[in-house]
């Protein structure tokens, strides 16, 4: 047994490049305490209604251009409503028009198993949907709606045949027994990918800094990537520069195999063009293709 988790921790040699974008920021009004999007918070964030499909496309293209194989459309706010869901397909179809070998990823909080199946129809792939931190460690971070809930929309998103990536934060001043529960949680869903974020702080938030190490952080990666197959993603998100910087081997050693590359919702990444620098001094090859 000890050689085998020995051996799934070897380096990966293929990398998955994941990249993100906020096509609807800041007009959430529910009241998540790790979250600079809503407007109970005042962060100081552009805030903007849907960006315009034109643009949207342009990223899209520039992402799958420096190697991102999956693309994920995030609005703010607490779940899909029907302009939500309409814009999403539209942004889809326009994506895959212009780009055909690209992994399209809806990320737009709760959701129903309808407008699951009619975001898959359009030509989504996967969709996203974080449990955030433990069930019971939920209840000191958000009121307004619950762990419960995200919980199911995760099952919504496997009833419908949709790829599930579902993971969380850690760093938010939860305990060790409150991360292993949240990894506990993320599991048992079974997703084909699971974003790794670490708490990013902001002094408009009510958590007001982080509480994780990057040794607890490797940790975290071992234990999500023993407790996976190895065709699963195991993807570090945001947060990843406060904690590894540009010592990226750490974290592939741990297990990951994927990363986002660019910038993140609200807070800025590294240029896409020096995280490949890295990859390539590691030897690690861009994967060419998304498994899922």
């Amino acid at each position: 047994m000890l050689k085998m988790q020995a051996q799934r921790r070897t380096m990966t040699n293929k990398v998955y490049l994941c990249a993100i974008n906020n096509i609807l920021s800041g007009s959430c009004d529910q009241d998540c305490s790790f979250c600079t999007q809503s407007v109970k918070h005042h962060a100081d964030i552009e805030r903007y209604y849907f960006k315009a499909l034109e643009q949207i496309v342009i990223e899209a293209k520039h992402a799958k251009s420096v190697g991102a194989l999956g693309y994920c459309l995030v609005t703010s706010g607490v779940g899909l409503d029907d302009k939500k869901t309409d814009f999403i397909a539209k942004c889809t179809k326009a994506i895959k028009k212009e780009i055909n070998d690209i992994h399209l990823i809806a990320c737009n909080g709760l959701a129903s198993v309808e407008q699951l199946k009619f975001l898959k129809e359009s030509g989504i792939d996967s969709y996203n949907h974080n449990l955030e931190s433990s069930q019971d460690y939920y209840k000191k971070i958000c009121s307004t709606h619950s762990w419960d809930e995200r919980y199911q929309t995760c099952l919504n998103v496997k009833s419908v045949g949709l790829s599930l990536c579902s993971g969380g934060i850690f760093g938010m001043g939860e305990n060790t027994l409150d991360r292993d529960s949240l990894i506990k949680s993320i599991i048992s869903l079974k997703p084909d990918a699971v974003p790794i974020n670490f708490y990013h702080p902001n002094n408009a938030l009510p958590i007001k800094s982080s509480n994780i190490t990057k040794n607890e952080a490797i940790e975290i990666i071992k234990k999500i990537k023993n407790a996976l197959s190895d065709e699963k993603i195991i993807m570090v998100a945001g947060g990843r520069e406060l904690i590894f910087g540009s010592n990226l081997k750490d974290m592939f050693e741990a297990g990951a195999n994927s990363m986002v590359i660019g910038n993140y919702l609200t807070t800025d990444g590294e240029l896409p063009e020096f995280d490949k620098k890295i990859l390539s001094e590691l030897n690690l090859e861009i994967a060419s293709y998304c498994p899922n």
